[in-house]
């Protein structure tokens, strides 16, 4: 999948790109005409929702759906081609089942509190295959803002447009429609059945549908709005769902206002209300767009090509959708929200869908440097989490859910603390920490770390007593070194001690003679036979080969480990070079990140899944940051295009990596405020900072193969070593790279 583009000079945001043409370069007045066709594009204008849909549970290329939404929205809206609560959408199917209000973090973990809505014409089966209608995929317009297409069945032109917790659907009919009576079919699982009110025109209902992760008394409220009326309802059950056709007089085109809330009927009107009101569609449309600009534009990049502000927008958006906004605003405008965590509607913010696991090594970071006053009010609902249901969630979708290995929250706090971010309690969040650092809890119930007792009595996780026993070790560690960087904030000495010591137990599971991490059973012994390439338990999607590296707060004593810095250059060269070969292992078959891992020529480094994404930055480590620059680079240009991502998306994990690389730096660790450097993708990109500040990233000739970084300089003065402090970033200024062909510079 190598990704080529052509060199163009564009406009974004309002900044003009100027330059000489460089060999291959369109001339002076072909610049000029492009310029002069896309100078009012904005960087929404360049996303494409499109990309990472063309996936399988066999093979991800990012496993998402196309949504439009606001940035962390609650409702997000999406095209259905398939019925059920996975995968729901494919590009390839050239008919859709209608417009679905979905909450769905991942395939994996499914939807829940849905609906879908379809404009129809004429005598319908109401039925998902019945109904579905074949649409104009080449003329559909779908923006983060608003989802736009032609109904070829039904002869209609339909229009989503989302605000944060609400949306605005239309539908207009062609005259040769005229005859027939227009319909709205509302299909909704696990409901306790619609409420009519034909004097207000407005139907209502609830979508209790989940896969877990919430309490008993889940709902997700519905209210429509029909400004103009309707004729007649009927309502048909098909399993467990129910579906409702709302009937209009023929020739009546359709506007439906839809309100959703997570707390009462009442609470979706009030949204309706503050966020639609009577609005027409161009004004709703209009700040949608303007809500993604205003996100988007928080990095503005210069002198890029065409595919390359695709690309790297694109990535951008996905960052921005989660996690999803739970809270809503009351009659006073004060925030409340329903907690999954207690089932009680509670004072305070609150958001869902976010996967630590994913998240915490580029997502979180990106965070503090864009939008650190978003990241603490995130933090604050993590913390709220802990009052309301007493541990801190290990993986909130939207509540406590047990997926994957570790407490990966503790990095969270452990960043946020190290790089000063407020706006949350970090003296309550530290108490949330420390219990499941220390007590037990239910991990599969989705808070506690799993073997924390076996964790506490022999400073490891055996093999032979506890599942995926190397993961939750390094995780452990890892975490125990987040935790104590929160002690450190709020003046805990003896617990930062603590803490720290433990954060080296690491080591009890990394073999000296084999120089990788391997399990150790509960007498001491390591777990026979050993294979590099066996996938799975004691480590989790992935082989000895992908976790070798995992103690990223200890890199230097890994590099020690591993027999010095030419030795741990060497074994990093090997992961790169070996044939992707793997063994199933205890998964019995072939998973999907076994095959993206296969599929591209980067031996056993598996980008398609994120425990690989921080080696490629430790060639400095090692001595040959000229490594870092070549293969992140590599990375970026053969493994991202426009249409795909290298493996699952993941809440935005995988986005935050491009765009953190591609600006040239990424955190290594995050819970240390620093970023290891690598190689600037754009000529300029400019970080638009909190009070008005800005950073500015160059690479000075950065073109062609010219991917090796000679000279580093910050305001002007020399830059030693391959680290870039968060305070230093944050401060503003400009970061000058002099990039070359040459390896050796």
């Amino acid at each position: 999948m190598i990704h080529q583009s052509r060199r163009g000079f564009l406009k974004v945001g309002g900044l003009a790109a100027i330059g000489t043409a460089l060999p291959g370069e369109k001339a002076a007045s072909e610049v000029s005409r492009e310029e002069a066709a896309v100078q009012s594009r904005s960087a929404v204008d360049y996303v494409n929702i499109l990309q990472g849909v063309d996936s399988t549970s066999e093979f991800s290329r990012g496993g998402t759906l196309p949504i439009a939404a606001l940035p962390f929205g609650m409702a997000h809206w999406t095209l259905q081609s398939h019925a059920g609560t996975a995968w729901m959408f494919h590009p390839r199917d050239h008919r859709i089942q209608g417009l679905r209000c979905t909450h769905q973090l991942s395939t994996w973990l499914n939807d829940y509190g849905y609906a879908t809505f379809l404009p129809i014409c004429g005598d319908v089966k109401p039925e998902a295959n019945a109904r579905s209608s074949s649409y104009d995929v080449a003329a559909a317009k779908l923006t983060p803002y608003s989802l736009e297409f032609f109904l070829l069945r039904y002869r209609a032109q339909v229009e989503m447009i989302p605000t944060e917790r609400c949306g605005l659907l239309t539908a207009s009919f062609e005259k040769t429609q005229a005859a027939k009576a227009p319909g709205l079919i509302i299909e909704v699982p696990e409901t306790g059945g619609f409420e009519k009110d034909q004097n207000r025109r407005t139907i209502r209902f609830t979508s209790t549908a989940n896969q877990g992760g919430v309490p008993n008394n889940f709902a997700t409220y519905y209210v429509v709005q029909f400004p103009d009326g309707w004729e007649n309802f009927e309502q048909k059950q098909i399993g467990s769902n129910l579906i409702g056709t709302v009937r209009f007089r023929p020739g009546q085109d359709i506007t439906a206002r839809i309100g959703t809330s997570f707390i009462s009927f009442e609470q979706a009107e009030l949204n309706l209300a503050k966020e639609l009101g009577s609005l027409p569609g161009a004004s709703v449309r209009a700040s949608a767009a303007a809500a993604w600009n205003d996100a988007l534009q928080r990095i503005e990049i210069e002198r890029a090509s065409d595919d390359q502000l695709r690309l790297f927008y694109s990535c951008m958006y996905r960052v921005l959708l989660f996690p999803r906004s739970w809270h809503e605003p009351d009659t006073n405008g004060e925030m409340h929200h329903f907690s999954a965590f207690n089932g009680k509607v509670t004072p305070g913010v609150m958001y869902a869908d976010h996967g630590y696991w994913d998240v915490y090594r580029a997502w979180y970071p990106l965070m503090t440097i864009l939008f650190p006053e978003r990241l603490g009010e995130i933090l604050q609902a993590w913390v709220n989490a802990f009052k309301e249901g007493g541990w801190l969630p290990q993986f909130p979708c939207p509540g406590y859910r047990a997926c994957m290995t570790g407490s990966l929250i503790d990095s969270v706090f452990g960043d946020a603390a190290a790089k000063g971010i407020g706006g949350f309690d970090l003296e309550q969040a530290y108490e949330g920490l420390k219990k499941h650092a220390t007590m037990p809890g239910d991990p599969a119930k989705g808070y506690g770390r799993n073997g924390i007792e076996q964790y506490l009595k022999l400073h490891y996780v055996p093999a032979d007593q506890v599942e995926q026993s190397v993961a939750e070790t390094v995780d452990a560690a890892y975490g125990d070194f987040c935790i104590a960087q929160v002690a450190k904030k709020l003046g805990k000495e003896g617990d930062a001690s603590a803490f720290l010591k433990r954060s080296e137990n690491w080591r009890n599971v990394f073999d000296s003679e084999v120089k990788f991490f391997r399990g150790k059973n509960a007498d001491g012994s390591w777990l026979a036979p050993f294979d590099p390439f066996q996938w799975g338990s004691p480590f989790v999607e992935g082989s000895a080969w992908q976790h070798r590296w995992d103690a990223p707060h200890d890199v230097s004593g890994l590099v020690e480990a591993m027999g010095g810095k030419t030795r741990s250059a060497a074994v990093l060269e090997e992961m790169l070079q070996l044939p992707p070969i793997f063994d199933v292992g205890v998964y019995g078959s072939e998973i999907h990140e076994m095959s993206e891992m296969a599929a591209v020529p980067f031996g056993q480094y598996a980008h398609s899944n994120q425990p690989s994404h921080h080696l490629l930055y430790l060639f400095p480590y090692a001595g040959r940051p000229d490594l870092t620059q070549y293969w992140v680079r590599k990375v970026m240009q053969d493994l991202y295009t426009t249409n795909a991502f290298p493996g699952d998306e993941d809440t935005g994990s995988m986005s935050a990596w491009f765009v953190l690389s591609a600006l040239g730096f990424y955190p290594v660790c995050p819970g240390k405020p620093e970023y290891t450097l690598g190689s600037p993708l754009f000529r300029r990109a400019t970080l638009h900072l909190p009070g008005r500040k800005t950073f500015v990233i160059e690479a000075l000739a950065n073109d062609g193969d010219k991917v090796f970084v000679r000279k580093v300089t910050l305001n002007g003065e020399p830059v030693s070593g391959s680290t870039l402090q968060h305070s230093t970033l944050m401060s503003g200024g400009t970061l000058r790279c002099e990039m070359t062909s040459n390896r050796a510079g």
